[in-house]
């Protein structure tokens, strides 16, 4: 007599892949034409070996129009293959535009993924060289599209990543008002230095206003030190170098205010980050669960 045995799904590399989406069942896909739910598990879905592919060709071009761009602003490059970077810079233009108009046709709601995130780094990437029509050297802001790499993560479905973003802006959050205090108290202290130094340097060593006071104060406080303005005079010199010290305890606060608030949730936020989906990053699922909850991709053991 056979015995019951419980075995987890393994799925075999001759299945064909399954998409993660229901798109005949599905309110919004339903009613669309083919090509267009095509379209969407290809641009929108990594779960497939074309989506994955379309997202590492993707990153792939993103990066090699990044070096274009920067390849522009070397004076040697941009005389001797001035063509050549135009030209290759507008291909990218014209790819990444078509880019775009596909995934606000095909996405479930175009209004909600032009709003998203994602959305606006991929208007922001098509826009440079067309405001460099009207702009000189506008298209120089073209290297905002390095922002688009971060889909690696998702591409790559590195969950571990996404467990710790969540970790660092959980404690940003909490901190923000702790933060907001110091650094106001910051900003008094180097108004007030900013308008002492300007009673006691005076215009003759820099200090030719109050708010230049303050920018001097600024620059030393946070321990940049341009040097384009230093006291002359002994109690000036005995102020900067008060104001020297306290620089380093500026940096030390903030850190150790972060610090903290991440070594608390840390351990509260790896228990939630427990059988993470590996598709919608959704954590929290049952020992039993084989599924994920919310979008019903296969988890993990």
């Amino acid at each position: 007599m056979a015995k019951n045995r419980t075995m987890s799904y393994v799925p075999s590399r001759r299945e064909p892949e399954r998409p993660a989406i229901d798109y005949e069942n599905h309110p919004v896909f339903s009613t669309r034409p083919r090509w267009r739910c095509e379209a969407h598990r290809i641009i929108f879905g990594n779960l497939t070996r074309a989506g994955r592919l379309f997202d590492l060709s993707l990153i792939g071009v993103i990066l090699a129009s990044v070096v274009v761009v920067m390849l522009e602003s070397v004076q040697d490059f941009d005389v001797r293959a001035r063509g050549l970077l135009w030209t290759l810079e507008w291909v990218f233009t014209v790819l990444f535009t078509i880019e775009y108009a596909f995934r606000l046709i095909s996405a479930e709601r175009a209004t909600g993924y032009a709003r998203s995130f994602f959305g606006i780094v991929d208007l922001l990437a098509v826009l440079p060289n067309f405001v460099g029509l009207l702009i000189p050297g506008g298209q120089a802001l073209a290297v905002i599209r390095v922002l688009r790499v971060l889909r690696v993560f998702r591409v790559l479905k590195l969950a571990q990543f996404v467990g710790g973003e969540r970790l660092l802006i959980s404690a940003l959050r909490s901190s923000a008002y702790k933060i907001a205090v110091f650094i106001v108290a910051v900003l008094v202290v180097v108004t007030v230095v900013g308008a002492a130094m300007y009673v006691i340097e005076g215009a003759e060593a820099g200090f030719s206003s109050i708010p230049r006071g303050v920018y001097w104060a600024i620059v030393t406080v946070t321990t940049v030190g341009f040097g384009d303005i230093t006291p002359q005079t002994p109690p000036g010199q005995m102020l900067a170098a008060l104001l020297m010290i306290l620089g380093y305890g500026v940096i030390a606060v903030p850190t150790g205010i972060v610090t903290a608030e991440i070594t608390g949730r840390g351990a509260t936020l790896r228990a939630a980050m427990a059988r993470m989906c590996l598709r919608c990053a959704s954590p929290g699922h049952d020992e039993d669960a084989s599924h994920c909850k919310h979008c019903g991709t296969e988890l993990l053991e």
